[in-house]
């Protein structure tokens, strides 16, 4: 795999056409280049003319969940900072996978990319018959969003203001309380068995399909708990609807100063981040792949994604793609050690 550093737009454009070559040359040797099946100077071309139509990202969870929280204030700004409509396309279920697998097989063309993250890191550990393999048949292109998970309760259905009063609740009573996730699978559901092991305490576990519906019937009083990313929860905590009891590692989260971290809450080893990440099909086009990089870029920069992103809790991205392809082989490995340890099994 090729990795690149961000380029800007007139280094970009100044690769994009050689010199010297007219325009009926230039499409003499693209259309001989195609009739080859490589990429060469029909790539290039591409890349100095792209985009020229809307751009689809695959969103693998229904609208309303934590990836919809990064996702929709991404599209707008790309509207914005590339010229063309970026159109989210959900496709929730089986965890996310059911997504991705749709994203593995759209066309390498330039136009379509897929937003993941954690959950898809956690899936080949626990899904014994994916349709894609998440390093063969992708590009990982840029990390865009990291946040800390949170821990909330319905306040109506759990009474309790902290951690230590839930933990001891939850010892005392075993198989009392519920919590939901986002599917069998997904890192809601891996935050709760991990959870389970470190304070030894025993949760039934209330799968969705996707964060969106599982907070919904947090918040309506149908389920108990959430381990759910603090972007997808912000808001809902803010109104008062839910309460955060803790917040994930070693220290407390700008956004949420009151709610203690895991590190003061008895639970140092209880660190577990949400991130979303955007992937391409394999085989798009090396030059396109540089242009949405820049596009990536310039989008973290803007005011209107530094305001959502710090609301919610999250960090932009700052890692290479070379970074980004590490982080995700790591993070494989990682949660496969979860999974094995909590005997997370899916038969699917």
């Amino acid at each position: 795999m090729q990795v690149f550093s961000w380029m800007s737009e007139s280094e970009d454009q100044a690769h994009a056409q050689p010199q010297g070559m007219d325009r009926r040359a230039l499409l003499k040797s693209m259309a001989a280049v195609a009739a080859a099946g490589t990429s060469g100077w029909a790539g290039s071309a591409l890349a100095s003319e792209w985009p020229v139509k809307p751009v689809t990202m695959v969103v693998p969870f229904p609208a309303g969940g934590g990836t919809d929280a990064f996702a929709r204030p991404f599209s707008a700004q790309f509207a914005k900072t590339v010229g063309k409509t970026l159109v989210i396309d959900n496709r929730g279920g089986a965890g996310g996978t059911l997504g991705a697998s749709i994203a593995a097989k759209a066309p390498a063309d330039g136009y379509n990319y897929f937003m993941g993250g954690t959950h898809h890191v956690i899936a080949p550990s626990v899904y014994p018959k994916l349709e894609y393999d998440l390093e063969r048949d992708f590009v990982p292109l840029a990390l865009l969003a990291s946040v800390p998970q949170v821990v909330v309760v319905n306040p109506k259905k759990v009474h309790h203001n902290t951690i230590q009063e839930l933990v001891a609740d939850l010892k005392a009573h075993p198989g009392k309380y519920n919590y939901a996730s986002a599917g069998a699978g997904s890192s809601h559901h891996l935050a709760g068995e991990l959870f389970k092991i470190q304070t030894k305490t025993d949760i039934t576990h209330i799968p969705y399909k996707g964060a969106g519906p599982a907070l919904q019937d947090l918040i309506a009083g149908n389920v108990d708990m959430l381990f759910d990313g603090l972007g997808s929860s912000a808001q809902h905590i803010n109104s008062g609807r839910i309460k955060a009891l803790m917040v994930a590692g070693a220290q407390r989260n700008p956004a949420f100063p009151d709610v203690p971290c895991a590190s003061e809450s008895g639970l140092p080893d209880f660190n577990v981040t949400t991130w979303y990440g955007l992937w391409a099909p394999k085989g798009t086009p090396v030059p396109v792949q540089k242009q949405m990089l820049e596009a990536v870029r310039k989008i973290g920069t803007e005011d209107d994604i530094k305001a959502a992103w710090a609301k919610n809790g999250a960090e932009y991205g700052k890692l290479s793609q070379q970074q980004f392809a590490s982080m995700i082989h790591s993070e494989i490995q990682r949660w496969a050690q979860v999974v094995k340890a909590a005997g997370v099994k899916i038969d699917s």
